[in-house]
Order: structure tokens, then C-alpha cells, then sequence
């Protein structure tokens, strides 16, 4: 194992360019010789709807704002209905309404570079891109987008735009929006049948579009048989629930879950019982009577979702003590919910879900996650042995000395100031759930995203959603969150054609990596993936399992 050391006291275009200068060319080249086509008579697809009009971009055919379905408020999503003329798609669809209100927060406001976009609750669409509508059974990628259960959306990152991954890989790629926060998980089942997965509707959407791809995609040239989920934190979070979800079991083989479980007990669905009361809270706090939906249904949006937040605040302190748990999130949140009807059991509580016993899986996080947020953490990299010895010593007391020995047994070549850097939670939690997976008989990988970006002096280093654009192949676009360069790019094209090898058979090993082998519960391997990514054994098991103590 070699740590690289990137340049430091330089100016970030500067070691760019010294570090890079013919890559950054190159990809500049690129930049400037894309090209689009848009015409009524090119990427015409027909579905079972109708036909649809998208535009080719760099040799991709992209159709965006595509409807899977449509759904009343609190009902469950149905069918749209078809239509005569040629449909257009060629802009991202409504996104979801959600509370998280646009703000300058430095630096993740810069690094993020997040997109904005209307929001209406008319927001059941998904985005593909394709390399030919030939019916050449491509395998395909479905991504779902972070931001909990509560926020975000399928083009919020312009990072998750599939062009360059679908180029790649000869892949079609899908991604979706669905109902959030209030619109998607609230839970009704106490007020009668119709409403008996009320709790889950955000899920069902998804499983809606994934019907949709099943009955659809061949027409963009993907195979319906050869589906991958992947997705990033509460995206991540959605594919674990999904693999325990019956309505979902055939629609998809294989899972993809990025940085998407917090330290065990890997699953934080809701027990319904919270739920009902969470449910209670907003028809009191509303000033409504208890079951009056069509009340409910009659609130504008932003005063439906003022009233969930304080239900949601009522019920943590009621339910846990307190109002805010992890980030300033609050402790009972939106999310799914084990209602027996939706969701019969919570995913990974004690075993890995056996509706999903054969489907390969690929689960990671990023070294740091959400350790930079912490703003005593600024300027790590610049410090001694000494000063990190006593900022360890003020957050882990009588534990430094034993965490410092294992420390340096799991990682010998990195510097003691990159403990602190160390995010335990999605770590204990990834290993946590790719053990359960392991007793099963299809294969688990797991990955470690450890490279860390110099972009405000290491301001977010190897972060929370860091890995996104290597995974999309998207170099360029996150140059806000890497810095680009040679490393970058190499990087990049290692992990994509890992993540592109997985959804085509099941086998991220690729061109770049050393060996990947499987994790098994006898030899529990993760694939650091580093400017030199190699591969551990069990290596920091007991420096996660006094972390997280």
C-alpha cells in the first residue's frame, strides 16, 4: 500500500495543470466537440403509451420527464393514461415539493454545484439514456437519487446526468423521481382499506417505475431480464428496502447500495405504530379531526408539510426524548415503514431479507461520510502527531490509546491525523449488512471509497456522496468536488467500468483494480478504492467496533 500525496500550498487550477495538463486538454477537446441533435423525427421511442421524443446527445439518446404513472394525493400510483401524438421529452420532469428550502451553506453549496428545478406533486417521470432503440437487450442501470426520504431529486446533481456511463458501458441507464416526505410516507392505514399502504407510497412508486421498465425498456434497447438498482444514501437506503419488498422481487437482480446504512441496526424503517402516531400528531396539529383525509388533501402543500415537520419534532421527543438526532435530522423521521402490507420486515435487522437470497450485491461507503462536517476538523491534513494525539484524546478519552494501535495495524501507510477523518457509522454499517448477505448464496462485494479531494483544502476530503461522479464517469461535471486531474480521471474510468462489469454480470472486478474477491464471512474483503486501490481482510474490523462503541 503507497499513499499518494496531492500537492498542497498550490493553487487548485495550478496543480491541475501540473499534474494534468494533457487529460484537461483532452477533456476540454471533448467539451467542445459534443453534439446534440433535436428533431421530431429522431429518438422517437414507442411505449405502451405511446410514442415518446427525446434528442441524441454525444451519440446518447436521452428522454427525460418520461410519466410512469400518476397518483392522488395520498392514493397509490396508477396508471397514466396513453396518448395520441408524439409525446415530448426532452426536459427533466416536475420533482417532488419538499421542505429543504435553496441556501448558500459554504462549502457544500460549491461542492455539491445542486441544481434546482419545479416542483409540482404531479412528479411520477424518470429519465433514460441509450446508446440505439435497437432491442440489442442492454443491461440496465436504475439509479436512485439521494436526499433521505424527504428531498432531492433525479437531476439535482448534474453529476447524475447517464450520458457518459451509458457511452461507456453500453448500458441504459434510468433514473426516477418519486414522492417524498410528507407526500410519500405518510401513514393513514388507521383510517381505512384504501389507505393500508398509505406509509409506503414513495416505495410503491418506485416499484411502479420499475414496472414500467419492465414492460418498456426493450424499447431503448435494454434487457428487462439483466436490471441493476443502484443508489447513494437515502438512495441507498431505498434499494435495501426494496430487496426486502415482495411487489419489487421480480423487477430487479441486482443491487447496488452507496454510503446508505448508518451503523447498525442497518434498516431504520419505522415500526407502524409510530407511524399511526406520527399520523395523529398531523390531523391534531392541522386543527383537523382525526381521520379527515380529505382535509389533509385540501392543504396546500407548504402548510401540509409545515404541519409534518412539527408531528415529526412532537413525535422524537415524545417517542426517544428528543426532538434532533444525527445532523440536526429529526430522531422519528419520513421514511418506510414496516406496515405488513408493503413492507412485511425490516431489511437487515437480524438477517438479509430471503426474498433476495440470489441477488448479487455491491455495498459501500466513503472513508470520511459526514466527519467533515465537524468544523474542528478543518485543516486536519496540516496537523501533527501531536495536536491530532490531543484532539483524540478530548473526543475518545481512555479509548485514544487503543484506537490510535489499531488505527495504524488497519491502515500502516496513511498519517495519524487521517483517523480522525474516519467515519464509523456507514462503515459498521456496511460491513454490517454485507455479513448478513454473505450467508447467502449470491455473491457480496464491498468497497471502501477512501480518495480524498483537495478542493478547499480538503475541505470535504473523501466525503459524503464523493464517489458520485467517479461512479457515473463523470469527471468533468464534479470537477467541483475532485479538482479534476489525471488521478481524477483514472480514477474515474476504474470505478465506473467496475460499477458498469457489476449490473452487466453480477462482477465489479475491472481493468485498474487489483483483484476484487468476494466477501465471505471466513474472509470479510473490501476493495479500497484510492488513487492505488487495494484490498483489506478484515483490516479495520476492530478499529470500526471501538469507534462505534
Amino acid at each position: 500500500m503507497k499513499r499518494t500525496h496531492c500537492l498542497l500550498g498550490v493553487p487548485l487550477l495550478l496543480a491541475a495543470l501540473l499534474l494534468a495538463a494533457v487529460p484537461l486538454l483532452a477533456s476540454e477537446q471533448r467539451q467542445q466537440s459534443a453534439t446534440l441533435v433535436a428533431s421530431h423525427d429522431i429518438a422517437i421511442a414507442t411505449t405502451d403509451k405511446g410514442k415518446v421524443q427525446g434528442f441524441v446527445r454525444d451519440g446518447i439518446l436521452t428522454f427525460r420527464g418520461l410519466p410512469y404513472a400518476r397518483a392522488e394525493r395520498f392514493e397509490a400510483p396508477a396508471p397514466v393514461p396513453a396518448w395520441q401524438d408524439t409525446r415530448k421529452t426532452l426536459s427533466y420532469g416536475n420533482i417532488c415539493p419538499q421542505p429543504v428550502n435553496p441556501t448558500l451553506n459554504e462549502p457544500q453549496t460549491f461542492i455539491a454545484d445542486s441544481r434546482f428545478w419545479p416542483a409540482s406533486e404531479d412528479c411520477l417521470n424518470l429519465n433514460v439514456w441509450t446508446p440505439a432503440l435497437d432491442h440489442k437487450r442492454r443491461p440496465v442501470m436504475v439509479w436512485l437519487h439521494g436526499g433521505g426520504y424527504f428531498s432531492g431529486s433525479s437531476m439535482e446533481l448534474p453529476i447524475y446526468d447517464g450520458t457518459r456511463l451509458s457511452h461507456k458501458g453500453e448500458v441504459v441507464v434510468v433514473s426516477i423521481n418519486h414522492r417524498l416526505n410528507i407526500l410519500g410516507f405518510l401513514d393513514l392505514s388507521a383510517y381505512g382499506e384504501p389507505y393500508k399502504a398509505s406509509g409506503n407510497l414513495g416505495m410503491q412508486d418506485i416499484v411502479a417505475a420499475l414496472a414500467w421498465v419492465r414492460a418498456n425498456i426493450s424499447a431503448f434497447g435494454g434487457d428487462p431480464g439483466n436490471v441493476t438498482l443502484f443508489g447513494q444514501s437515502g438512495g441507498g437506503g431505498k434499494v435495501m428496502t426494496l430487496l426486502a419488498a415482495p411487489s419489487a422481487a421480480d423487477l430487479f437482480g441486482k443491487a447496488i447500495i452507496q454510503s446508505g446504512v448508518f451503523g447498525p441496526p442497518a434498516s431504520r424503517a419505522m415500526d407502524q405504530a409510530t407511524a399511526r402516531r406520527v399520523a395523529e400528531l398531523v390531523f391534531e396539529l392541522a386543527g383537523l379531526k382525526p381521520g379527515d383525509i380529505a382535509g389533509l388533501k385540501a392543504l396546500p402543500y407548504d402548510r401540509l408539510s409545515g404541519v409534518g415537520a412539527q408531528a415529526l419534532a412532537a413525535a422524537s421527543k415524545e417517542l426517544t426524548g428528543a426532538a434532533q438526532g444525527m445532523l440536526g435530522f429529526p430522531r422519528v423521521n419520513w421514511g418506510p415503514i414496516v406496515d405488513h402490507a408493503f413492507l412485511p420486515e425490516r431489511p437487515f435487522e437480524i438477517a438479509a431479507p430471503g426474498l433476495s437470497a440470489t441477488k448479487p450485491l455491491l455495498i459501500g461507503s466513503t472513508l470520511s461520510e459526514f466527519q467533515r462536517i465537524n468544523p474542528r476538523l478543518a485543516g486536519i491534513t496540516d496537523w501533527s502527531e501531536q495536536q491530532t494525539m490531543d484532539y483524540l484524546r478530548g473526543q475518545f478519552g481512555a479509548r485514544t490509546d487503543a484506537l490510535v494501535t489499531r488505527f495504524r495495524q488497519a491502515y500502516p501507510h496513511w498519517k495519524l491525523s487521517d483517523l480522525p477523518l474516519v467515519d464509523a457509522g456507514a462503515r459498521a454499517g456496511a460491513l454490517s449488512v454485507a455479513a448478513m448477505k454473505a450467508a447467502q448464496s449470491a455473491p457480496v462485494y464491498n468497497y471502501l471509497f477512501a480518495w480524498r479531494s483537495p478542493v478547499l483544502d480538503y475541505a470535504w476530503a473523501a466525503g459524503h456522496s464523493s464517489e458520485l461522479a467517479f461512479v457515473f464517469d463523470n469527471a468533468a461535471l464534479g470537477v467541483q468536488s475532485s479538482g479534476g486531474g489525471a488521478q481524477v480521471d483514472r480514477l474515474t474510468a476504474t470505478i465506473s467500468q467496475a460499477w458498469i462489469n457489476f449490473a452487466r454480470s453480477g462482477d465489479p472486478n475491472a481493468a485498474g483494480l487489483p483483484s476484487w474477491p468476494r466477501f465471505t464471512a471466513g474472509a470479510p474483503a473490501t476493495m479500497v478504492l484510492d488513487a492505488q486501490s487495494w484490498v483489506g481482510v478484515g483490516h479495520d474490523a476492530r478499529l470500526i467496533g471501538l469507534l462505534v462503541q
